[in-house]
């Protein structure tokens, strides 16, 4: 039987660092799969909409007065405008600023002017493009893709793969949790490295001393925060909560099992969430691909309602330790994206031992983009071959 090799191979670096790359994993990955866009809160009343970006595209996402929501494309019909910029709180309808064509919060056309005039002009047909849109543990999902299957398909499998059943999950109650605190990060790297950073705890006792006090099975190198067979780590001695402080300020939240009270779980569902669940409170990570090089990180801080609505409550504790470790973590990655454009990393470099679990994330990406599985990827990404 042959010896597995110690070291695998990485994407080469053009896969950093092409636009062609990045133009392909928008059309092949983006643009055909449930994408996080906000918080479902943010739509929650009649007449509220906002604005998102799916895979370079502009949309809407709104709730009518009947209640129902409905995700369209943020362009008019008639000549193409950008039709909202910002998000809305009390509207009935959206009128283009350019010429007046006036569409409901369902996307359908409801007027324009001089209307009478125009013979060929079919509201049925002339709607805004339809986008669609769910919910999902409070928060909005988009979907560019009309032959999509749900987001169930998606995300399920993922969550059972990492957590063992999805009824893990469910414990923490995401749906009813309260936005505590939020940082955008705008970080100079390739969404694929974000990835991988949190797939794999390797660099964890080189850069994140605060989180390896809280986290001691990161201090080895060895195990993960996002899957395979890391199943959750022991906080600290006599450390109460995964916060700088190690002090908790806050109970468990309400539903979690007996013998979880000191749990540590990491989760990725690809292609634009991370998660970190905490007895306390979860980390929930919400990645925006901008271009090859660029990527905006939405990180919220999610708490118990009744905890958040206290007038006492103060999430900083707990802030704290993820941001630092964020911004550890983030400029690790941005100093990965600088040295990618080496021609000495034109093939790419290697995954030791420890970091295997990258491979994982490797496989998805192959199939997203037409590639058989392995550890052969073609010198540039414009020689893919995509297969759907």
């Amino acid at each position: 039987m042959p010896i597995e090799p110690s070291l695998r191979p990485t994407l080469p670096g053009t896969y950093y660092t092409s636009p062609v790359m990045y133009e392909l994993e928008t059309e092949q990955i983006f643009a055909r799969s449930w994408m996080c866009v906000g918080r479902a809160d943010s739509v929650s009343r009649p007449g509220q909409l906002i604005t998102a970006e799916v895979a370079g595209e502009s949309v809407l996402v709104t709730r009518d007065r009947h209640g129902e929501l409905h995700g369209m494309l943020n362009v008019c019909r008639h000549r193409g405008t950008r039709l909202c910029l910002t998000p809305a709180e009390h509207i009935s309808s959206i009128r283009c600023p350019y010429h007046g064509w006036t569409y409901g919060l369902d996307g359908r056309l409801l007027g324009a002017p001089n209307m009478p005039e125009m013979r060929d002009l079919q509201k049925d047909r002339h709607g805004l493009v339809r986008v669609a849109v769910t919910t999902w543990g409070g928060y909005l999902w988009c979907c560019l893709d009309p032959g999509a299957d749900p987001l169930s398909a998606q995300i399920e499998p993922q969550i059972a793969e990492r957590l063992g059943s999805t009824e893990v999950l469910d414990a923490y109650g995401l749906d009813s949790l309260a936005l505590g605190h939020r940082i955008s990060y705008d970080v100079a790297a390739n969404w694929k490295a974000l990835v991988e950073n949190f797939t794999e705890c390797y660099h964890c006792p080189i850069i994140h001393p605060q989180l390896t006090a809280a986290v001691p099975e990161f201090r080895s190198g060895y195990g993960s925060i996002s899957g395979g067979e890391f199943h959750g780590a022991q906080l600290a001695g006599q450390m109460e909560a995964f916060s700088r402080s190690g002090r908790a300020s806050r109970p468990p939240l309400p539903g979690l099992p007996d013998g979880t009270e000191r749990l540590f779980y990491g989760v990725i569902l690809l292609p634009n969430v991370f998660l970190i669940l905490v007895p306390d409170h979860v980390a929930f990570f919400r990645l925006e691909p901008v271009a090859c090089d660029r990527t905006r990180v939405i990180c919220d801080w999610l708490f118990e309602a009744g905890a958040v609505q206290d007038k006492g409550f103060s999430p900083a504790d707990a802030v704290e330790l993820l941001d630092v470790t964020n911004q550890q973590d983030f400029t690790a990655c941005e100093r990965c994206q600088l040295g990618m454009s080496s021609r000495s990393f034109r093939d790419g470099g290697v995954l030791v031992p420890s970091e295997h679990l990258i491979a994982g994330f490797y496989r998805y990406l192959a199939g997203a983009v037409g590639l058989p599985a392995g550890d052969e990827w073609p010198a540039r990404p414009e020689l893919l071959r995509v297969s759907r």
